[in-house]
C-alpha cells in the first residue's frame, strides 16, 4: 500500500503542532551551561569562507524534541540549541536556525550548499554516508508512541500488520516500517497503512486525533510527547529491536567537507570539558549519552 502523506489536512492544528510553545519538559532549572572561550586552532580548522563569514547557517526540519523545539523557523530551543550554542563559541562564528520542511530537503540543502550543516541528531546510517558525513553525538532507540492502555497491543514490529503506522517521511523509521509492510503482506496477514508524515508533531496529532494507531519513532521525543500529551499517550515496544541495530544519531555535513573536522574537534572540546553532559542532564537525556563523539559511527557499526 503506498504511504499515506498528510500536509494540510490538519490546518491551523498542524501549523501549530509544528511552531509549539516551549514547554518545561525534562529541564533542570539549576543546571546552568558553561559559556566557551573561542579557540584559536579550532577556528582555524573552518572551511575559509565560513571564517571570513564569521557565521554558517544550520538547516532543521522543524520540532525533535526535546533536542530541538522549533519556536519559528529561524529559532530553535532544546538540547540541540544549546550544543549549537556551545560550539559556535568555541567555534569563534554565529551558528543561525533555518527550518524546512522534512528530512528530505534537510539532506538536499546541506549537498546543494544551501545549508552548511544540521546540528542534529539524525539517524547515521550506511546509505546516508554515501552522500553526508554525520558527527554522532548521541545514541538512539525507535518505539512506538500509542494510544494510553495501548489498545492496538501494539508491542514489537511484529504487531503491526493490520494497523496505520505513522513515520516520519524520509526518516529511518519510514524504511523499516515500509519493510514490515511487505513483510505483512508476504506472510498474508491484514495489510499495514504506512501513513507518512512532515514532521513530529504532526505525526503525534495523527495517533492524538485517533486518524494512526502508533507513531513509530526515536524513543527520546516520543517521550516527550507522551509527557505532554495530558495522558493520552504511552510508549510501547521499549526495550525492543524494533528493526534497528545500534543507533547512532548526529550533526550533519556535506561528504567530506573540511567543516567536519572542526565539528568533530568542537565535540571532543565539549565532551571533555563536562558541557555536553550538563547539556544532556539539562534536558533529561543521560540515557542517550555517548562517551565520545565519532565520525560516520552507523557504518562503522555495520562493520
Amino acid at each position: 500500500m503506498k504511504p499515506h502523506r498528510l500536509y494540510t489536512v490538519f490546518g491551523l492544528a498542524v501549523a501549530l503542532a509544528a511552531f509549539a510553545p516551549v514547554p518545561s519538559f525534562a529541564q533542570v532549572a539549576d543546571i546552568k551551561i558553561p559559556v566557551q572561550k573561542m579557540d584559536p586552532k579550532l577556528h582555524a580548522m573552518l572551511p575559509a569562507d565560513i571564517q571570513a563569514a564569521g557565521e554558517l547557517t544550520a538547516v532543521n526540519n522543524g520540532s525533535f524534541p526535546p533536542y530541538t523545539i522549533a519556536i519559528d523557523t529561524h529559532t530553535l530551543h532544546g538540547a540541540s540549541a544549546d550544543l549549537a550554542e556551545a560550539l559556535g563559541q568555541l567555534l569563534g562564528i554565529k551558528i543561525h536556525h533555518q527550518s524546512v520542511s522534512g528530512f528530505s530537503a534537510e539532506l538536499a540543502g546541506i549537498q546543494s550548499g544551501r545549508f552548511q550543516m544540521s546540528i542534529g541528531p539524525a539517524g547515521d546510517f550506511p546509505s546516508r554516508e554515501k552522500t553526508h558525513d554525520f558527527i554522532d553525538f548521541v545514541q538512539e532507540y525507535v518505539v512506538f508512541a500509542v494510544h494510553k492502555g495501548n489498545p492496538q497491543h501494539i508491542t514489537s514490529l511484529a504487531d503491526t500488520c493490520g494497523k496505520r503506522i505513522a513515520v516520519m517521511a524520509g526518516g529511518s523509521a519510514e524504511r523499516v516500517i515500509k519493510g514490515q509492510a511487505e513483510l505483512c503482506a508476504k506472510q498474508g496477514k491484514p495489510a499495514l497503512q504506512v501513513q507518512s508524515f512532515t514532521d513530529q508533531p504532526t505525526s503525534v496529532l495523527a495517533v492524538r486525533s485517533n486518524r494512526s494507531d502508533a507513531f513509530f519513532s526515536s524513543q527520546a521525543p516520543l517521550t516527550y510527547f507522551a509527557q505532554q500529551s495530558k495522558g493520552q499517550l504511552e510508549l510501547a515496544g521499549v526495550g525492543k529491536a524494533n528493526g534497528f541495530d545500534d543507533l547512532y544519531q548526529g550533526s550533519i555535513v556535506a561528504k567530506g567537507s573540511k567543516l567536519g573536522d572542526a565539528v568533530l574537534a568542537g565535540y571532543q572540546e565539549l565532551f571533555a570539558n563536562g558541557t555536553y553532559a550538563a547539556i544532556m542532564k539539562k534536558w533529561g537525556l543521560e540515557a542517550n549519552m555517548l562517551k565520545a563523539p565519532g565520525l560516520n559511527l552507523g557504518g562503522k557499526a555495520k562493520k
